[in-house]
């Protein structure tokens, strides 16, 4: 049962998409501003704050995802800010070498950043505006196996798709994905109203 004060808390993050999402689109010219208002409404009403997405696995991200792959649920961004996305996420971002595929990597520096590399040749450098670096969570692999930054650099923000905040690996292995600790006290209230373990077992392909 959802308490009443989850329940405000969760329609406070849903208006506040709603109206991020319906401003994008009007700054785009998808929306004319006698359209925002029912857009917002449209948005609050009818929409949600997550989704699923199935991964194919791997080991690069072990054990949040399983290597024979698995059900995430992922929670959307509108507005990728500083407010929004912070370091220690686990996010869902188009892969910067495979433009139709998507991975799962967690966010490590945002903007601002210094990088210094542990090679003393690689000069450092400071990750410019909308940029970020990820990392995945299996330290073991090389750059190359782990397929992260340090094999293609930094990653503009506007490829991230969302934040992964459940993780369905089989029907019985399952639970809430570790972010950093901001994230996981927004998502708290999205995960109480929307998460529904039955339709991502249904989902799971495994």
């Amino acid at each position: 049962m959802v308490s009443l004060s989850t329940w405000f808390r969760y329609a406070a993050h849903k208006f506040e998409y709603s109206i991020s999402l319906t401003w994008k689109k009007y700054n785009v010219g998808q929306i004319n501003s006698t359209e925002l208002t029912d857009a917002i409404w449209k948005n609050f009403f009818q929409g949600k704050l997550t989704f699923m997405h199935w991964t194919k696995g791997g080991e690069s991200m072990a054990p949040i995802v399983s290597p024979t792959g698995g059900t995430l649920l992922v929670r959307k961004l509108a507005n990728l800010s500083s407010t929004q996305v912070f370091v220690g996420d686990v996010v869902l971002l188009k892969d910067p070498e495979k433009s139709d595929d998507l991975i799962i990597r967690r966010l490590a520096a945002l903007e601002g950043y210094e990088m210094v590399s542990s090679d003393e040749k690689d000069e450092p450098f400071v990750l410019e505006k909308d940029q970020c670096w990820v990392l995945a969570d299996n330290q073991a692999l090389k750059p190359k196996e782990a397929r992260d930054s340090r094999l293609f650099g930094p990653v503009p923000m506007t490829d991230i798709l969302g934040r992964v905040i459940y993780s369905l690996r089989t029907a019985v292995d399952h639970g809430p994905v570790e972010n950093s600790g901001i994230a996981m006290n927004q998502d708290a209230p999205v995960l109480a109203v929307e998460l529904d373990v039955e339709e991502m077992a249904k989902n799971n392909k495994t």
